[in-house]
């Protein structure tokens, strides 16, 4: 069992690297901008032009609420070329597994012994190294890792085919609504003598002219459809040049923006309950949601601001200098158990007409020129802020039937993602149920003795 296990402290088993940290403040970080990642307590602050770091290594976080909260992993394994500050301790194995071990067995680790600090909790190299771990021989340290890497490896293989699911959808908007690419084909087909249909349906399958003879009649057949909807020529419009016939209208035409309602703050709890207070840091830069740092509603609420499957939101408020996610959507794809709620903060994208594509919408909200729109017309200082009537006022041109046929693409690559991601919380639940078990050693290795 777990107590024949050694204890032993974290520099026994594993270097500590702090010295090599490196802070820099957020002023010089804007100047140095690149593709090397930039860790704090919590994870990726910003990314910039260098790195210090190069290999496998584990941070634990050195201060800041969360070593309370614990809204996000304490500690957590990061690989490649990066750059680390001063709020989080860095450490690299002295023995093998070392790392994954000690990640996960901080995911169940009670650390409120060691903090210090009322104002800002810090959890300092001296404390965190008076931890006495239970360190398993290497082959059981192994098989935990191994057990409970096969989840976390899963969990990861979904939430890469959501992000690559995301950019095929992401890159097919663009194509057919922003770049106008099976339009610009027709064009250049007509202008060289060749079938500007094909080239069209060539265009839209991402397939050369002599792989669309390759496909089935059916596939050959939906190419057509589509393309047909796709115009020979552009015209001006005060967009600049768009496909002819298109209409370049604002979204006011077809949409209406709903304020969210002012929820009591004396009612707002860290404490897990059914509600679930939506707010603009629930965002991802980028658009969608993130649910790693969840406010609680434990209060009176009306029936009306209780968001359903499907509702888009856009965020009109943003605490960060760059407007990180002012204006960007985010879709409900699933309710469950929980009450997800409309504060003020938010706004609710609602049709005209009733129901709308309202993939095409999300996607169209997170383009590059609605971004620059939102952003260029905020207003305030420290917090920024939108609001509907700018919002609405977007222009962009509408192709209602392709507008309904993309819909039903990206609806059945976001089903998709929505199954990976109910799938990650199976996965989830499952390996935190064993945890506790392996790190105990109730669940030795198979054919061993634990004890």
């Amino acid at each position: 069992m777990m107590f024949d296990w050694p204890l032993r402290n974290i520099s026994d088993v594993a270097e500590f690297l702090n010295s090599k940290r490196v802070p820099l403040k957020g002023l010089d970080r804007g100047k140095r901008q690149g593709c090397y990642p930039y860790y704090g307590a919590s994870g990726i602050v910003d990314y910039i032009d260098d790195y210090i770091f190069d290999g496998t290594y584990l941070l634990i976080s050195e201060d800041g609420e969360n070593l309370y909260s614990r809204k996000t992993p304490i500690a957590f394994k990061v690989s490649g070329k990066f750059w680390v500050n001063n709020h989080a301790h860095i450490l690299i194995e002295k023995e093998e597994g070392i790392l994954d071990y000690l990640e996960y067995y901080f995911s169940d680790l009670d650390l409120l012994p060691y903090i210090t600090g009322a104002v800002q909790p810090k959890l300092n190299k001296k404390n965190l190294d008076s931890i006495r771990i239970p360190i398993p021989p290497k082959e059981e340290r192994l098989y935990i890792n191994r057990v409970l890497n096969s989840f976390t490896d899963n969990i990861e293989l979904n939430r890469q085919t959501n992000q690559t699911l995301e950019q095929i959808a992401q890159a097919i908007f663009k194509s057919w609504f922003v770049d106008f690419e099976p339009t610009r084909a027709k064009i250049t087909a007509k202008q060289n003598g060749q079938d500007p249909e094909r080239a069209a349906m060539a265009a839209i399958s991402g397939k050369s002219l002599e792989e669309l003879d390759q496909l089935s009649p059916e596939q050959q057949q939906q190419l057509k459809n589509i393309a047909v909807l796709f115009p020979d020529a552009l015209v001006d419009s005060e967009l600049g040049k768009i496909p002819r016939e298109w209409k370049a209208e604002q979204l006011s035409e077809y949409f209406d923006v709903k304020h969210g309602y002012a929820f009591k703050g004396e009612y707002f709890s860290d404490k897990p309950t059914e509600n679930i207070l939506l707010t603009p840091g629930n965002f991802r830069v980028g658009g969608g949601f993130k649910f790693n740092k969840l406010k609680y509603y434990d209060g009176p609420m009306p029936e009306d601001y209780i968001l359903a499957r499907n509702d888009l939101l856009v965020t009109m408020t943003d605490l960060s200098k760059q407007s990180d996610t002012l204006g960007f959507p985010a879709l409900i794809s699933e309710v469950g158990d929980f009450k997800f709620l409309h504060n003020q903060r938010l706004g609710k994208v609602v049709g005209k007409d009733g129901e709308f594509h309202r993939y095409f919408l999300y996607f169209l909200l997170k383009s590059h020129r609605y971004r620059g729109e939102i952003v260029g017309g905020a207003t305030g200082t420290t917090v920024k802020h939108t609001a509907p009537k700018k919002i609405l006022a977007f222009m962009h041109p509408f192709q209602g039937e392709l507008e309904g046929i993309f819909n039903m693409l990206a609806s059945s690559l976001y089903s998709k993602i929505e199954n990976n991601l109910n799938n990650n919380k199976s996965l989830e639940m499952l390996r935190n149920s064993l945890l506790p078990k392996l790190m105990s050693g109730e669940l030795g290795v198979p054919g061993g003795d634990s004890s």
